[in-house]
C-alpha cells in the first residue's frame, strides 16, 4: 500500500426491509431494459477453488489489539520510541509505587531486552485497547506473568474497572529466578473498561504480564480471537496472503542481534516470530506501533489451514519499497535472506526430522502445512534492482522446491512507468504469477471491468493481491462487485485476487477502508465485506460464457473549471491563463492585484506576494484554490509554477467540478519521484497517467493544459508530456455467469450499480431448468455504511418461482443479486 491514505467519514442509513430488496415485478416503473444471454454449451474459464482469498496485513492494530487475542498491551514492556515518537516503556500501564523499566543482564532472556522491577509495596495497572480489557459475565481468562525475586513475594493480580472488582482477586507466591506463573479468572461482570492490575509485597522484576481469554478461536494456545477469526472464516477464503504488506519491505534487512546493535525498526522476517513468545523479538511496525509477533508465522500458517486457505507468505526481497525504496547491496546479507526463504519452506513442509520441520513439530504441529505459493516482494518502485534480486531467491528455490510457485510483483499501482516496466522484467523471466495492487475511485472499478480482457494468455498469471474502491459505502462496494464479475470472466488469467486491508481497529486507524472493523468488545461486516463474502461462498467452478447489453453511454466532454494546489510544499503560481478554443479569453490573472477571483477550498496559506500567489505551509496537504466556471470546457490552461520548499511540486487541476470531483497533473509527487495526471471522483483518486521524473526546488516551469472534448494533452516547459483519452463509460451493469460442479447450479451474478432498476430479459441458451431459483440480494442506499449499531448492507435470501430457458427479472436499484438455477 502507497497510496495516500483515505479517511473517509461514516454515514448511518435506515435499514432497509426485507421487502424493498425483494425482486421487482417486470412492469416495475423507472426500470432500464437489459438482455442477459447465457450459451451453456460454451466452455468459458476453468475457476480455482483458491480464486479468491484474504490478505492479512498487521496495519490497523490487526495483529495486537485485533485478531491476536492478547488483552494487556505492551506486555512486555518492550514500546520505545523507535514504534512511536510518543511512547515509553510504560505505555499502557500506570504505575504506584516504584516501578522503573530496565535493559539490563537481569533481563529474562536475550531476546526480550526489557523488564520491570517494581519496588516493595508498588503496583502496575494495564488499560488493554481501546477503552480497556473487554470480559464477559462467566467467561474465564488465564492469566500469567514471568517473574523473578531475590526474596520471597506476594504478587496481588486484580481485575477491576471503575465500579469495582470484575473476578476474584487472585495471589501468586513468586520466587528465586525467573519463572513463569498462572491464575485463572472467572468474570462476574460484563465490562468493557478493564484494568487488569499486578501489586507485589517485596521487590521483584516482571515480564510477558498476559490476560488471554480461555475461548480463543477453536480453543488454540497463544491463540486468536474469536469473533475476528469466526468472520473471516466465513468468508470461506481460498487462500491467506501475510504478514503484509508495507512491513514486509521497509526498514532494516539486519537481523536482531547484538551484532546489528538490536535494531527495532526492521523488515518482517519470519524467523523472528517464532518459537516460545517470551523468546520472539520485539519490531517497530511500518504503521506507528509497536508489534509483539506472539502472532507469528506458525500462529498464520495454523489460522491458514484452521480456515481451510492455502497459506501464501511474503518475505522481503531485499528492495524497499513503500517511500523508502532503497536497494540493499549486500551479497552476504541477500545469501542470508534467501537461504531463510528456502528455511521457511521446509519449516512449513520439511519432516519433522529436519531442523526446520523439528521446531515446527516442537510447536505443536507435526505434520506438513503444505505450502505451494510463496511471495518474494512488495510493492517495489525499483522494478530493475528488484528483479535482479528476486532472480536469486526464485533460483534458489525452485532449485530445492521445483513445486513451489515463487511469486513476484508489479509495484504499487495500476498503471505507469514502474507498472509496465516490471511486467516487461515479469514477462522476460517467464515468472509463473505476478501480484498487482491499486486502489482506486469507484468510477475508476466501474470503467475497468474488461481490464484483464486482453492480458496474453501465455503469459505469467495474475495474483490481485490488493485492491479496493476508496471507501466503505455502499457504492464502493457496488463498483468493486461490478469489477469482480471481470476477475471471474477472466479466470484463465486472474488465479487469486484478494480485498484490503482485512481489519482495522476503529481506535486505532491509519488506513481506510478496510474489509472488518472492530473495537475491544465487537466487531463488524464492512459492505465490502458482504460483496466479498457473497462472492467467495458462491464462486462456481467454470464461466459459462455470457453477455449482456448495455447502459448508453451519456458521458460528454470534460467540464470544470481550474485550479491550484500543493502537497506537503510551499509553491508560487503565476501568469494563470484559460483560452477557450477559439481563443477567448476565460480568465487571465497575473497576481498584479489581489486573488478575488479564486475561491481556497483546501488547507494551506495562500498569499499574494511579490506578484505571484504563493502558498507557504510545507505541512499541509491539498492546498485546492478554484477559479472559473464549472461549465467550461474544450479550453488550454497555461500556469507559470516555482517551487519554494517542502517534499513535492505542483498540483495543476482542470475539470474542476467540486472539491471532490476534478483531475489535476502531480507534478514531482510520491516525494517528489514521479509525475501524474490523477483523477477525484466522489473524493476518491485513479491514476490515468504517470512517469518518473522531479521537480527543482527555485526554477520557474512553464504548464500547459489543453483540454478538447475527452481528450486531454500536457505540455512542460514547451515539451509535449503526455496525453490521454478519457472516455471510458463507467458502465453500471455488470453480469458474469459461473456453473457449480457439486450442485450442477447454474449461478447468474448481477451487479446493478444505479439508482434505476433494472428490468432484465435473461436468455439461458436452452439450458433446461427448474422453475425455482434461490436468490440473495444485496441492496442499500449508495452511501450506506455498516457500523457496530447498523447494518443497512445484509444479505436478504429469498425465491424466484419464474425461471425458465427464457425469463424475466428486474433487478433493483444499487444491487448485487445471485441467482442460483438448478439445472435438470
Amino acid at each position: 500500500m502507497s497510496r495516500t491514505r483515505w479517511r473517509l467519514g461514516l454515514s448511518v442509513t435506515a435499514l432497509l426491509t426485507a421487502s424493498a430488496l425483494l425482486p421487482s415485478p417486470v412492469h416495475a416503473e423507472a426500470a432500464a431494459d437489459y438482455k442477459i444471454t447465457v450459451d451453456p454449451s460454451a466452455r468459458g474459464a476453468a475457476i480455482d477453488d483458491t480464486m479468491y482469498g484474504v490478505f492479512y496485513e498487521d496495519i490497523n492494530r490487526a495483529a495486537d489489539g485485533g485478531l491476536y487475542a492478547e488483552l494487556v498491551q505492551n506486555r512486555s514492556f518492550e514500546y520505545s520510541t523507535a514504534d512511536n515518537a510518543s511512547y515509553t516503556p510504560l505505555t499502557s500501564w500506570t504505575a504506584d509505587g516504584t516501578a522503573r523499566v530496565l535493559d539490563d543482564a537481569g533481563r529474562l532472556n536475550e531476546r526480550n531486552r526489557a523488564y520491570l522491577s517494581l519496588g516493595a509495596g508498588s503496583s502496575v495497572t494495564n488499560g488493554g485497547y481501546n477503552t480497556g480489557i473487554h470480559v464477559e459475565k462467566g467467561e474465564k481468562y488465564d492469566f500469567s506473568v514471568w517473574a523473578r525475586a531475590d526474596g520471597e513475594t506476594t504478587l496481588t493480580v486484580t481485575l477491576r474497572d471503575a465500579a469495582g472488582t470484575l473476578a476474584r482477586v487472585r495471589e501468586v507466591a513468586a520466587r528465586g529466578e525467573w519463572r513463569k506463573y498462572t491464575a485463572t479468572f472467572t468474570a462476574t461482570r460484563t465490562s468493557d473498561r478493564g484494568r487488569l492490575a499486578v501489586a507485589t509485597a517485596a521487590p521483584a522484576a516482571l515480564d510477558m504480564v498476559s490476560l488471554f481469554p480461555r475461548d480463543t478461536y477453536k480453543h488454540q494456545p497463544n491463540g486468536l480471537r474469536e469473533d475476528l477469526a469466526e468472520k473471516i472464516e466465513a468468508l470461506r477464503p481460498g487462500f491467506l496472503r501475510f504478514p503484509g504488506g508495507c512491513l514486509v519491505n521497509t526498514g532494516s534487512m539486519e537481523d536482531y542481534s547484538e551484532a546489528s546493535g538490536w535494531q527495532r525498526e526492521r523488515s518482517y522476517q519470519w524467523k523472528d516470530t517464532i518459537g516460545p513468545v517470551e523468546e520472539r523479538a520485539a519490531n517497530a511496525n511500518f504503521w506507528g506501533y509497536n508489534q509483539s509477533y506472539g502472532l507469528g508465522y506458525y500462529e498464520y500458517f495454523r489460522f491458514a489451514e484452521d480456515i481451510g486457505a492455502m497459506p501464501l507468505p511474503v518475505v522481503p526481497a531485499l528492495v524497499t519499497g513503500c517511500g523508502q525504496n532503497q536497494a540493499v547491496d549486500d551479497e552476504a546479507l541477500l545469501e542470508r535472506h534467501v537461504q531463510d526463504t528456502l528455511d521457511l519452506i521446509e519449516f512449513a513442509n520439511g519432516p519433522r526430522t529436519s531442523e526446520w520441520g523439528r521446531k515446527r513439530a516442537e510447536m505443536g504441529h507435526p505434520k506438513p502445512f503444505g505450502l505451494t505459493h510463496l511471495g518474494v516482494g512488495n510493492e517495489e518502485n525499483l522494478p530493475v534492482e528488484f528483479m535482479e534480486r528476486f532472480e536469486k531467491f526464485r533460483a534458489a528455490i525452485e532449485a530445492k522446491y521445483p513445486d513451489v510457485t515463487v511469486v513476484s510483483n508489479s509495484g504499487p499501482d495500476d498503471s505507469g512507468a514502474t507498472f509496465d516496466t516490471a511486467w516487461r522484467l515479469n514477462r522476460e523471466a517467464g515468472v509463473a504469477m505476478v501480484d498487482e495492487h491499486y486502489y482506486n475511485s469507484p468510477q475508476w472499478f466501474l470503467q475497468n471491468n474488461d481490464r484483464y480482457d486482453s492480458y496474453d494468455r501465455e503469459g505469467p498469471k495474475v495474483f490481485l493481491g490488493e485492491y479496493a474502491s476508496q471507501g466503505n459505502a455502499w457504492k464502493n462496494a457496488l463498483s468493486e462487485a461490478a469489477f469482480m464479475t471481470g476477475l471471474e470472466r477472466n479466470a484463465d488469467v486472474v488465479k487469486l485476487a484478494s480485498y484490503a486491508p482485512l481489519l482495522a481497529n476503529e481506535d486505532y486507524v491509519q488506513w481506510s477502508p478496510d474489509m472488518i472493523w472492530f473495537n475491544n468488545h465487537a466487531s463488524w461486516g464492512s459492505a465490502n465485506y458482504e460483496v466479498q463474502r457473497l462472492f467467495m461462498n458462491n464462486t462456481g467452478d467454470r464461466v459459462v460464457p455470457s453477455t449482456a447489453t448495455g447502459t448508453p453511454d451519456v458521458s460528454g466532454p470534460i467540464t470544470g473549471a481550474v485550479g491550484l494546489s500543493t502537497w506537503a510544499t510551499g509553491a508560487a503560481y503565476d501568469d494563470v491563463r484559460v483560452t477557450s478554443a477559439d481563443g477567448r479569453t476565460l480568465l487571465s490573472d497575473d497576481f498584479s492585484g489581489d486573488a478575488s477571483r479564486w475561491t481556497h477550498s483546501g488547507a494551506g496559506s495562500w498569499t499574494v506576494q511579490e506578484g505571484a500567489y504563493v502558498q507557504t505551509d510545507t505541512a499541509a496537504e491539498n492546498t485546492m484554490v478554484t477559479a472559473g466556471d464549472p461549465a467550461w470546457q474544450n479550453y488550454d490552461l497555461h500556469v507559470r509554477a516555482t517551487k519554494k520548499a517542502g517534499k513535492e511540486g505542483f498540483l495543476v487541476a482542470f475539470g474542476v467540478k467540486d472539491t471532490g470531483n476534478y483531475y489535476w497533473w502531480n507534478l514531482g509527487g510520491w516525494n517528489n519521484t514521479q509525475s501524474a495526471v490523477e483523477q477525484a471522483a466522489d473524493g476518491g483518486k485513479s491514476t490515468l497517467l504517470s512517469k518518473a521524473g522531479s521537480i527543482e526546488t527555485g526554477r520557474a516551469y512553464d504548464i500547459d493544459v489543453k483540454v478538447r472534448g475527452r481528450q486531454v494533452t500536457l505540455h512542460l516547459d514547451g515539451k509535449e508530456w503526455g496525453s490521454f483519452t478519457d472516455d471510458k463509460p463507467a458502465e453500471p451493469f455488470r453480469q458474469v455467469v459461473t456453473e457449480d460442479a457439486r450442485t450442477g447450479d447454474l449461478i447468474v451474478k448481477v451487479v446493478n450499480a444505479q439508482d434505476t432498476a433494472a428490468r432484465t430479459a435473461v436468455d439461458l441458451g436452452g439450458a433446461e431448468v427448474a422453475a425455482k431459483a434461490r436468490v440473495t440480494t444485496l441492496a442499500a442506499d449508495q452511501d450506506a455504511v455498516n457500523t457496530e449499531t447498523t447494518t443497512p448492507v445484509t444479505p436478504v435470501r429469498s425465491t424466484f418461482s419464474g425461471v425458465a430457458s427464457e425469463f424475466e427479472y428486474t433487478f433493483p436499484a444499487n444491487s448485487v443479486t445471485f441467482l442460483r438455477i438448478r439445472q435438470t
